[in-house]
């Protein structure tokens, strides 16, 4: 049998009961709105003769209405607020539609006038009976529910719409092996109501006590906007309380399919309570030049990269080309988008940035109208090491997809960038600062001779979690039992939440007319020593005392703060608080940007590391490599 004729067999087999269904449910409404009717008198000879030519008609129009209303598509089982809102508009418009026929009917002599009445109370039944209808399998399932008894106990944090559907989920899946006993929330309103017959106990500075009354053992915030001040007073209630297992639901950004799954709950982790604010981004611009378009990332494995194919599915691409040298690291997030958005169009591509010829080709079979060029190095002290490497992939690199990108007739450049650009101490910085101004130069170009494409850069910091950063490190040395190493104990950096920087980078992409470097609004520096204590906290374990911290010293090319700005650039606001414009010197004249570019290219191919810092000194006139101290300087330091 054929594929065709088996997929419409399962379709029957599955709706063919509820079409029964509704036509039995339509014509029983039908009938009992005549006999309300005449409830006193019966039903008078003539309107029962005609009965069955009214019914005929009820049926033929309203059951395709219900069908183009996808009635029969719903999950019976999962039967919520919005299947009964479509419930609700398609009765509606089968009882109106069914209502202007007869009309015209009337007019035209072909029926006699039925009585109001009986329209009325037809639509009215109609809409109880098929409401209930698809309400029955939930009701059932609620009937016979029984409530999970074993398990942890939990203590749901926040009342609102995502803790009913967590405690829903809970319900559902005893397996899951949640005992949910109640909720606790700050809004007085909920407080001493119940949800599912899980009541509201309080406020949630009532934690350690309803802890210790109830034998509570674990915390799950049920607030996806929550703010990190509030993840961090019931992080700390919870401590107090000695509640070792804390989950939390991820934020709405983190979230694929925007839906949230009991599988989503995971344990709080450092960025929850970090300090930042959930990111709110003009979802019509974003849409506006992502949607229907092919969106090229380069470094697509990456931090940065696989965040941004995360969010770019969410806008309706036409499809979505992942590009990256570490094809371990494109196979999982091919696996992860397939799993979440099936339908979603994916192309993985393995290549290297610095290959002309493959970059060349990548551009003439898909024409990607939109680029997004995170492919770099960057981890500060290697390319020390390396400086050559550096300027192959972090400047040549960008050069190469820049270039193909004009050439093909792209729409939108965006570079992605980092605060170490700017007043640059290491061959990574200068290297990314050198990238910027390609892009500049390039957008001078592309106005010039009337191309399309334009070009932004985007400036920020760590991003919180990436590989190389010192999240993962600290986290295997907690694991291990210690020591945590840091670097310096006035060490600081500005550190972003990967969904964060990569919405305000599409929201920059949408912003920018070519030309601009945008700087994100990184919040305040984060002390490494303050982040170390917290890691050890947030795993169970008291700084200095379980676990210790040492001190080693800082590395070739690094500085004990970032900066985002040069003394001389300064910011212009955007109509987005956390974006802003830095004030550029103009663009390098092309020909004598470009021959420097050369220089820098004869003395990267011959690995002269002294040589490549003078080409980048001459490019990039703030880059001051420094000579750094060793772990001796330090021994007078201590963890305070």
């Amino acid at each position: 049998m054929s594929p065709f004729r088996v997929g419409i067999r399962g379709i029957l087999q599955r709706t063919l009961p509820f079409w029964i269904g509704d036509a039995f449910l339509l014509s029983l409404a039908l009938y009992l709105s005549f006999e309300l009717r005449f409830l006193e008198v019966g039903i008078p000879s003539e309107w029962q003769e005609r009965f069955r030519f009214y019914l005929a008609l009820s049926l033929i129009v309203k059951l395709p209405v219900f069908a183009a209303f996808r009635l029969y598509r719903m999950s019976w089982a999962h039967v919520s607020f919005p299947e009964l809102a479509r419930v609700f508009l398609a009765v509606s418009a089968g009882s109106s539609l069914l209502g202007t026929l007869y009309f015209l009917l009337e007019r035209a002599d072909v029926l006699v006038a039925l009585p109001a009445s009986v329209l009325v109370m037809d639509y009215a039944l109609s809409l109880l009976f098929i409401g209930a209808f698809r309400s029955a399998k939930r009701i059932q399932m609620g009937l016979t529910q029984k409530r999970p008894t074993q398990g942890r106990r939990v203590l749901l944090v926040g009342a609102g719409n995502a803790g009913e559907q967590v405690l829903r989920a809970m319900l559902r899946n005893p397996d899951a092996r949640y005992v949910p006993i109640g909720f606790v929330d700050d809004d007085p309103a909920k407080q001493g109501s119940s949800i599912h017959g899980v009541p509201v106990l309080g406020p949630r500075r009532r934690i350690p006590e309803l802890a210790r009354s109830y034998e509570i053992d674990s915390l799950v915030i049920t607030m996806p906007s929550a703010p990190s001040r509030v993840i961090r007073d019931v992080v700390e209630l919870g401590r107090q309380a000695g509640i070792r297992n804390i989950r939390v639901l991820p934020s709405l950004s983190e979230l694929m399919t925007g839906r949230l799954r009991l599988s989503d709950i995971r344990e709080v982790r450092l960025e929850d309570v970090l300090g930042r604010d959930p990111v709110e981004i003009d979802l019509r611009a974003v849409e506006g030049y992502i949607r229907g378009r092919v969106v090229l990332v380069t470094g697509a494995a990456g931090s940065i990269g696989s965040e941004l194919c995360r969010q770019i599915a969410k806008f309706g691409p036409d499809q979505i080309l992942a590009l990256d040298q570490d094809e371990s690291g494109l196979y999982v997030l091919e696996g992860e988008i397939s799993e979440r958005l099936p339908g979603l169009p994916l192309a993985t591509i393995v290549g290297d940035v610095n290959s002309q010829g493959r970059i060349a080709q990548i551009f003439r079979d898909y024409a990607p109208s939109v680029v997004f060029h995170a492919a770099a190095y960057k981890h500060v002290p290697l390319m020390e090491a390396y400086p050559e490497e550096a300027v192959k992939t972090n400047v040549f690199g960008t050069l190469t997809v820049a270039e193909a990108a004009l050439t093909h007739g792209s729409e939108k450049f965006v570079l992605i960038s980092t605060d170490k650009a700017v007043n640059p101490t290491s061959v990574m910085g200068a290297t990314k600062r050198v990238a910027e101004q390609i892009v500049q130069s390039l957008n001078v170009r592309a106005q010039r001779e009337g191309r399309p494409t334009r070009y932004v850069a985007v400036r920020f910091g760590n991003v919180l979690g990436s590989r190389g950063s010192v999240f993962p490190l600290f986290q295997e040395q907690i694991k291990r039992g210690g020591p945590v190493t840091v670097t310096h104990p006035e060490m600081k950096r500005y550190f972003m939440l990967p969904a964060e920087a990569a919405l305000l980078v599409l929201q920059a992409g949408a912003m920018g007319e070519g030309g601009e470097v945008f700087v994100l609004d990184m919040g305040e520096p984060v002390s490494i020593l303050e982040l170390a204590r917290e890691m050890i906290r947030l795993s169970g374990y008291e700084p200095d005392k379980d676990i210790p911290i040492v001190f080693t010293g800082i590395r070739p090319g690094e500085k004990l703060c970032e900066e985002l700005l040069t003394a001389e650039e300064g910011t212009e606001a955007t109509k987005h608080e956390k974006i802003f414009i830095a004030k550029m010197s103009a663009p390098p004249r092309e020909a004598q940007f470009f021959k420097a570019l050369r220089a820098l290219q004869e003395a990267a191919a011959q690995g002269d590391a002294q040589t490549i810092r003078e080409r980048l000194q001459e490019l990039v006139p703030t880059y001051r490599p420094k000579q750094w101290p060793s772990p001796s300087d330090l021994d007078t330091l201590s963890p305070q």
